[in-house]
């Protein structure tokens, strides 16, 4: 098993440690032929991407790829931030990127109090405590994911259930009928070798990625690869492996829309 692309690396535009170029120097020496640049969302209290740094990110990516020969993609790992399924990417923010992710995140400004409160509060609190949140808790994070794939065109799903527990086999559709990557995501353990073969079940996709944070785990694996081991699921659903690119419908709805 070869990784093809990484989709999810930060750099200081967020709180990453390594530039756009240090990161598209790592995806080169590790073999990738594309790799994306995804900044956390505006809404990130304390890392958030600025709008007036998005001409400085492109100019970036355009001169890594310039200089790398590895295909470097713009985009932002958007927050959730109303049950209702909006994210902190505004329809007049997506003409600056290349692709889509989005997840559930902490130190957010939420569209509203109870959004917070049931998104993060009632979730964050039973992690802290090490329980399981109420089926009310569940059904409510388990709608607000569905909600975003489908009132969004996001290409991947972030460390799903990280924090905030949902209900994995009804997002896990959705995404496979929205064609919404899932992502196996090696920087923490998110999901288990159980949950991954139930999501698998649906017909779903994944997508590995490392969620650098510093370009030295640019490409890393090796959480992916020791879920795999316990999980049976087919390495064909995995999209960026062994040659294979994803087929992502954010740029599908660009070429339609914009």
């Amino acid at each position: 098993m070869i990784l093809t692309a990484d989709y999810h690396t930060h750099t200081p535009y967020s709180h990453g440690k390594n530039t756009v170029l240090e990161n598209a120097r790592a995806a080169k020496r590790m073999g990738l032929k594309q790799i994306a640049i995804t900044d956390h969302g505006f809404n990130h209290l304390l890392f958030g991407l600025k709008r007036k740094r998005l001409g400085d990110l492109r100019a970036e990516c355009i001169e890594a790829e310039k200089l790398t020969g590895v295909q470097v993609l713009m985009g932002m790992e958007s927050n959730l931030i109303s049950l209702g399924g909006e994210t902190d990417m505004k329809e007049s923010d997506l003409r600056f990127f290349d692709i889509y992710l989005a997840g559930i995140h902490e130190v957010l400004r939420y569209k509203s109090f109870s959004d917070m409160y049931n998104i993060m509060v009632k979730n964050y609190a039973a992690y802290k405590f090490g329980k399981r949140p109420s089926d009310k808790v569940i059904q409510a994070t388990t709608s607000a994911y569905i909600n975003t794939v489908k009132n969004n065109p996001i290409d991947i799903l972030t460390h799903i259930n990280y924090k905030c527990y949902c209900d994995l086999e009804e997002v896990a559709k959705c995404c496979a009928d929205y064609g919404t990557y899932i992502e196996i995501n090696t920087k923490k353990r998110h999901v288990s070798a159980e949950e991954l073969n139930l999501m698998a079940s649906t017909g779903v996709k994944f997508v590995i990625d490392s969620d650098a944070h510093s370009a030295d785990r640019v490409g890393d694996m090796k959480i992916a690869e020791e879920l795999l081991k316990e999980a049976d699921i087919p390495l064909e659903s995995i999209a960026n492996i062994d040659g294979r690119l994803p087929k992502f419908r954010f740029a599908e709805f660009k070429a339609k829309n914009l």
